[in-house]
Formats: structure tokens, sequence, C-alpha cells
């Protein structure tokens, strides 16, 4: 792990790059919402994937640089999670990717709906997409196992340090994001899989594993 790298980025200020064998993750802050967009970079073959081309095209462009970016994912399709999508796609060409439940609120046309348990290639390496529901109908995280570089989680608006995402007092979406969240991350992911969320600071899965009882209780 990068020994620069703590996953809390500004709005305004530097990126932070995780370099780990196989994958390099690049993580920057932009809008006035202080969302998380993320590079990833296969080593191998200089090939990368954009999470959430949340806002800021220039600054989105300027950290895709001349990275050979072939894919952008949105998890979710919430406003503030897909504003530069479209002048990032007509810059690069790239593939667009979500869940067909909230294409329909993206700017620009899905390319390539995924459901769960499809995998999504990033140059030699492969994330699988999670469907995690109640945040939105078509909320997405996407997993990637680097081995001896342990396990990570992209988890947009679903997971954070300290809960999971907003479902805007709905008891019955509450109910069904954590049951996702409890049975597709939490029961399948080892403790130190680090958690790459859509804003804020990283956490481990491992660290907010043991509140998941008391998220239940409290009902957020």
């Amino acid at each position: 792990m990068s020994e620069q790298y703590t996953g809390d980025v500004e709005v305004g200020g530097p990126a932070q790059t995780l370099v780990l064998p196989g994958l390099t993750v690049t993580k920057l802050a932009v809008s006035e919402m202080a969302n998380n967009a993320y590079l990833l970079t296969s080593t191998a073959t200089g090939e990368s994937l954009l999470v959430d081309a949340a806002a800021d095209p220039a600054a989105l462009l300027a950290l895709v640089g001349d990275a050979d970016l072939r894919t952008v994912v949105t998890t979710h399709g919430h406003w503030d999670h897909h504003r530069a999508l479209p002048e990032v796609v007509a810059a690069t060409g790239a593939q667009t990717v979500a869940h067909p439940a909230d294409a329909a609120d993206l700017p620009v046309p899905v390319t390539r709906p995924v459901e769960h348990g499809d995998t999504v290639a990033v140059g030699d390496q492969v994330l699988e997409v999670v469907h995690l529901r109640g945040h939105t109908p078509g909320s997405i995280a996407l997993v990637w196992r680097g081995g001896g570089a342990g396990t990570h989680v992209f988890t947009g608006d679903s997971l954070f340090p300290g809960g999971v995402g907003n479902t805007q007092g709905d008891a019955a979406r509450f109910t069904s994001l954590l049951d996702d969240v409890r049975a597709r991350l939490f029961d399948v992911l080892p403790a130190e899989t680090r958690v790459h969320p859509g804003h804020g600071a990283d956490t481990t899965i491992g660290t907010e594993r043991p509140h998941l009882d008391a998220w239940r209780e409290r009902g957020w």
C-alpha cells in the first residue's frame, strides 16, 4: 500500500494514489457535494476505468490525463454522481456501465447494463458487480480481489464509515439496503477489505462489521 495514501481527499486539493500490485487507485474529491471519483488503472495494460464521473469534467479529464480510459461506471442514478459523464464520455469514447434500474436517470445512454454477479474488466483486472438495493433501486458496488494486495470495494453511496446510505426515512428501503450490505458485503468479504465510498474517508469491512446491529436498531 502506498505510504502516502490516507484516503482523505478534499475538494480543490490533490488526488491521492494507492499503488497496489496489479492495480493503481487514484481518488479525487469534486463538487460542492464532495463526491469521490476513482480512477482505476491496470498495471499490466495501462487501461483505466473511472468510478463515478461526478462533477467538474475539467478536473476529471485532468485526472485521466493520457490514460487509456475505456469505461466509466456509475454507481447509482443520483444527480451528483454523473454530472460530468457527458463530457468525459465525449472526450474519451469510454463505454458507460450502470445497473438498468438506474439507467434512465443518467444523462447519457448506458452502453453496458450490468446485473448482480456480472464482472467489469480493467485491462487484466476484474471487478465484480454487487447490486445493493435501497439507496436507489439500481445502486451497485464493485469488488476487486487483489490477492496479496487485499480486497477492495467501491461502494458508491450504499456504505460509508458509520452506516449505510440515505434511504430518506423509508423503513422498507433501509431494511433492503442493510440486508443487502450484510449478505453481499459483510458476510462474504474479509475484515481487512478496504471500503472506498462515494463521499468521505475510506474504512474497512472489519471496522464497520461490529456496528451492523446498532445500525439496524437506530433505523438509518
